[in-house]
């Protein structure tokens, strides 16, 4: 019996690390999607270089993140992209993870 449970704990560490990177996708997309809400809500009010500071306040150093915010008529559209973690967010593979945005510019009556 001893050796069937040898034999089987690096399968489950296997599945574990598998179900445990799952949710680290899943975080990273809610992430970046929640970022780019907000910067596309901060620089509806206060313009493109606000814009790109409120993205980083979202996430944490430790995501490889890069916010792009641009105008197109009364909209501000922003861009967030993260790399996809691998185990951990400060490991990550290359493989970038977007979100996007859009909110109407505030208007100054």
């Amino acid at each position: 019996m001893a050796i069937e449970f040898v034999g089987t704990v690096p399968l489950i560490l296997l599945l574990v690390a598998a179900v445990w990177e799952c949710v680290l996708i899943g975080y990273a997309f809610s992430l970046a999607g929640n970022a780019a809400d907000e910067a596309a809500r901060a620089g509806a009010v206060g313009g493109t270089a606000v814009c790109e500071a409120a993205a980083g306040r979202h996430v944490g150093g430790a995501w490889a993140m890069s916010a792009q915010c641009t105008e197109s008529g009364d909209i501000i559209r922003a861009t967030v992209r993260l790399n996809l973690p691998l185990l951990h967010p400060g490991i990550d593979i290359g493989v970038p993870i977007e979100g996007q945005a859009g909110s109407p510019k505030e208007r100054e009556d």
